[in-house]
């Protein structure tokens, strides 16, 4: 396979390779990671996230599937189905309230929750979130040719919420978060997804609205955890971080 023309990676990386997706375009590389997982990667995700729209290249803390290190990321057990002009084709509001054209009613009277407030402090609550989730963790640290942190989800064809939403889907929702609640990507596991969140309801009643939006995105977050909307909408007031698992 000849490697696509991935962008110049920045200097001052640790050990690592290109990966090429298990199913995605020929000479695709959706991918890089590095070799090993390390603590303390904060300080070094916040420059390449600084650096992001220079290189082309946006930054990920990475985890792996427990017990089996190679997976996702060093084994290329990536999918890349679809592709940015995807996303841009998907409605947030339409897919939030199941209308996909599956055959299933959509929900009723259902829109977007409002915007929070202070979405112009996204990118030093994902420093913050960066900082503290890598100080005591391992991770490794990924890097992906998207221009913002929704896409590298469909572009690196990242295949976690598989059984529940095409990863398109997915990324079309968080941008949606990204501009209502400055929501920034931070960490991906095999399952599991982290965002940073600048601007997170501040009352119920706005929490309320964004559970039932975590809802359509993520039953399992709430249907395999606290089993409680009230319980679930309680714990997203003020919370500066959300993070999703897919079953």
């Amino acid at each position: 396979m000849v490697e696509s023309a991935f962008p110049a990676l920045p200097a001052g990386l640790p050990s690592g390779r290109l990966i090429a997706p298990e199913e995605g375009p020929e000479g695709v590389m959706a991918l890089w990671v590095s070799d090993e997982p390390r603590a303390w990667l904060g300080g070094l995700w916040c420059r390449l996230y600084d650096e992001r729209a220079r290189t082309g290249l946006y930054p990920l803390l990475l985890d792996t599937l427990g017990g089996e290190p190679a997976r996702p990321w060093h084994d290329g057990e990536l999918f890349v189905d679809d592709s940015v002009a995807d996303i841009d084709a998907l409605d947030a509001e339409v897919l939030l309230r199941g209308d996909r054209g599956g055959g299933e009613a959509p929900v009723p009277g259902r829109g977007l929750a409002p915007p929070g407030e202070g979405v112009e402090g996204a990118d030093e609550c994902a420093r913050a979130s960066a900082e503290s989730g890598a100080a005591d963790a391992e991770f490794l640290l990924g890097l992906v040719p998207a221009a913002r942190g929704a896409d590298t989800l469909t572009v690196m064809g990242w295949s976690g919420p598989v059984n529940h939403s095409r990863t398109a889907e997915i990324s079309a929702v968080v941008r949606s978060w990204e501009e209502r609640f400055g929501a920034r990507v931070v960490m991906v596991g095999f399952d599991v997804l982290g965002l940073s969140v600048a601007a997170p309801p501040r009352t119920m009643e706005h929490a309320r609205a964004v559970a039932v939006e975590h809802e359509a995105f993520c039953p399992d977050n709430i249907w395999q955890g606290v089993g409680d909307m009230e319980e679930y909408a309680a714990g997203l007031v003020g919370r500066a971080s959300w993070s999703f698992w897919w079953d």
